[in-house]
């Protein structure tokens, strides 16, 4: 009994990794020399600092006070912008994968002409819509065509091998989509930790200043306060922005999965019930 083929076959385009690991590896030192200079140049003029004194003067606005938080707000700034650049990153490439129109309708429109047997209408749905999910179906489109034609095989082993296309297709064209998201979701722990270092760092501050022979001086005191809540308010709103990103590109991969899941169930589900005579 001869073996179903299981090669997709249509070439999938992919992501290379390799590309995706060189944005990241080029994106993370540019987002920290970009956020050190900003802390700097932006934040430590001193047109934001009363009488201009960055290291003694009082903040003369929000950025003077941001400054004051001390060398980590740097680092979490840095976060701030690796969640932002990668979350543009990630929309790019999932938006490009989902195609020219609505996923939705794009199934609509291959269920119905799944429905009334014409797999060319499908497969030219498929060439308007591009993208990802098109891709994966209109690989299984043709491989149906092929298992039409196909004379060595029951119907049961050409099912199977329509089934085997749609999954090994999937499976070239799906991962690219997760890429980077390891980094957004690794920045969720990171920044909530990072604010909690500065925020540490700040109350140890505050306390030798309590601790010092005499009266406390009182602006000093103030400042390392200042500088704790600082990074506790950068660090939770790092985290906070890369949860919600996280969970919305998670949700639109799921969408595309299901998309794929479902139409190829269609697909299957059609041709086995059009040669079940055939059995």
């Amino acid at each position: 009994m001869a073996n179903a083929p299981t090669k997709p076959t249509t070439p999938v385009k992919k992501e290379s990794s390799s590309a995706s690991g060189m944005f990241a590896s080029l994106t993370i030192p540019i987002c920290i020399a970009v956020s050190v200079c900003i802390f700097i140049f932006i934040l430590g003029d001193p047109s934001h600092f009363a009488g201009g004194d960055v290291e003694k003067g009082n903040p003369a606005d929000i950025f003077g006070t941001v400054h004051k938080g001390g060398v980590i707000v740097p680092l979490i700034m840095s976060f701030l912008l690796m969640v932002i650049v990668f979350s543009i990153e990630r929309f790019v490439v999932i938006s490009k994968a989902s195609g020219s129109g609505s996923v939705d309708a794009f199934v609509r429109k291959v269920q119905a002409a799944l429905n009334s047997g014409n797999i060319s209408a499908a497969s030219a749905e498929c060439d308007k819509q591009k993208g990802s999910v098109a891709n994966v179906i209109k690989s299984a489109l043709k491989k149906y065509s092929e298992m039409e034609a196909e004379p060595n095989l029951d119907v049961d082993q050409k099912t199977l091998a329509i089934q085997k296309d749609i999954e090994e297709a999937t499976a070239l064209e799906m991962p690219m989509l997760e890429q980077n998201l390891t980094i957004i979701a690794t920045l969720v722990s990171i920044g909530t930790l990072t604010g909690l270092l500065g925020t540490v760092i700040g109350m140890i501050g505050a306390f030798s200043t309590l601790a010092a022979a005499g009266a406390p001086n009182p602006s000093e005191l103030s400042a390392h306060i200042s500088e704790a809540l600082i990074n506790t308010a950068l660090g939770i709103s790092t985290s906070a922005i890369s949860i919600i990103m996280y969970n919305v590109f998670t949700s639109k991969i799921d969408k595309l999965t299901y998309a794929i899941d479902e139409t190829g169930f269609s697909i299957v589900q059609t041709f086995a019930a059009s040669h079940k005579n055939s059995r």
